[in-house]
């Protein structure tokens, strides 16, 4: 619950909230103005760990001025079916849930002219009863869900400026995990577009862990001397070998336990089986894929629910599509990688790579605030 607190004032540290605060089983935010509450209930629907919320209002322990508050600010209120929903945390209170509900549904069917309806009622009136005060709501809205961010360790993710990835990332954190974020290039011999899309990739998943590290990995030279040395089916398997490690390297550094990729079985040549096996089994760390069963159509359709879809979708000049050979091995032989591996300064290149990243921060939200002169604006980071 404290983790889930921290979250929250940090997801809304620069809206109109007074207080955030852990009551009884419950988080409740204590609103500046009740204007507020759009933008906060839209940082709330990407909290991790948030299965619902709702706006409540106070009223005392008294029956009658519950009821009559309930009253005054269902006016205006439109419905069919309704039913009362009583959770009493304080048992000192005299009357019993279902009586709360009874005499409360009563007077408010006697006022209004609704029809009780238990089952699927078109408006519940949610009623805590804490040892001092009574909060009072009317329906709910839906969280994410999940864990709350942190809860679940860390890992480092193969972000690369496709669909797959950013998904994978994103199911990550809704288990709680804190994401370090690695993407490989290949500037300068293809364009910086690729380091542009994962920096709005990492800005975008940013909005639901709130702090977040990115590593740019120059990969081109690494790609040249695979192609001078290793035969053309097997190239695809050695880079992606070659991420790993090197992935493997950075993750341990942030001290993360696990790498994440957006790996689907038969999705490219890469990704059969026997390569998946091949390629993986370079780390010591878990691989987690939590992709893998999925197909593209599917991996597309929750792209476009997270919001990543659109980024994803700009062109851009990927490193895999740098030196990639016609007819890639689709099942690449174990004997043969490490042959051909064995032509390559392995740990030289990882060193080397990790000694050379580009770390880049981002953080939501961003605070705008001036200086002591009063005379500069400065942002701490991205949008």
């Amino acid at each position: 619950m404290s983790q889930l607190v921290r979250h929250i004032r940090e997801a809304t540290r620069d809206l109109d909230v007074a207080r955030v605060r852990a009551l009884m089983g419950r988080i409740e935010i204590e609103l500046g103005s009740e204007q507020a509450m759009p933008d906060v209930s839209g940082r709330l629907r990407r909290v991790f760990g948030v299965a619902n919320f709702s706006t409540a209002h106070r009223a005392p322990l008294d029956l009658d001025q519950m009821a009559d508050a309930i009253l005054r600010d269902l006016e205006g209120v439109d419905t069919g079916t309704f039913r009362v929903s009583v959770r009493r945390a304080d048992k000192q209170f005299p009357l019993t849930s279902p009586q709360v509900e009874r005499e409360v549904g009563g007077r408010i069917k006697t006022k209004r002219g609704w029809r009780v309806d238990l089952g699927q009622p078109e408006l519940t009136v949610s009623i805590e009863i804490l040892p001092d005060q009574a909060f009072y709501s009317f329906g709910k809205e839906r969280g994410p869900g999940g864990l709350p961010t942190g809860t679940g360790g860390r890992v480092a993710c193969l972000l690369s400026g496709g669909i797959d990835s950013p998904v994978a990332a994103f199911r990550l954190m809704k288990r709680g995990c804190t994401v370090l974020f690695v993407h490989f290039h290949s500037y300068p011999l293809l364009s910086r577009a690729s380091q542009e899309k994962a920096r709005q990739l990492a800005a975008w998943l940013t909005r639901y862990q709130l702090r977040s590290k990115l590593a740019l990995v120059a990969f081109g030279e690494i790609q040249r001397r695979v192609v001078l040395t290793v035969p053309a089916p097997l190239r695809v398997v050695i880079y992606r070998r070659l991420m790993v490690r090197i992935g493997e390297r950075l993750a341990r550094a942030w001290h993360a336990r696990a790498l994440v990729t957006g790996e689907a079985i038969g999705q490219v040549a890469s990704q059969t089986i026997e390569n998946l096996s091949i390629i993986g089994g370079v780390a010591s760390l878990p691989v987690l894929r939590p992709l893998i069963g999925m197909d593209k159509d599917e991996i597309v359709a929750e792209a476009q629910r997270l919001g990543t879809y659109e980024i994803s979708i700009i062109p851009d000049q990927d490193c895999c599509q740098l030196f990639t050979p016609p007819h890639p091995a689709t099942k690449a032989r174990p004997a043969d990688v490490e042959l051909a591996e064995s032509q390559l300064p392995i740990q030289e290149v990882v060193e080397s790579a990790a000694a050379a990243v580009e770390w880049e921060e981002f953080r939501f939200p961003e605070l705008r605030h001036r200086d002591l002169a009063g005379e500069v604006d400065v942002l701490n980071r991205v949008q």
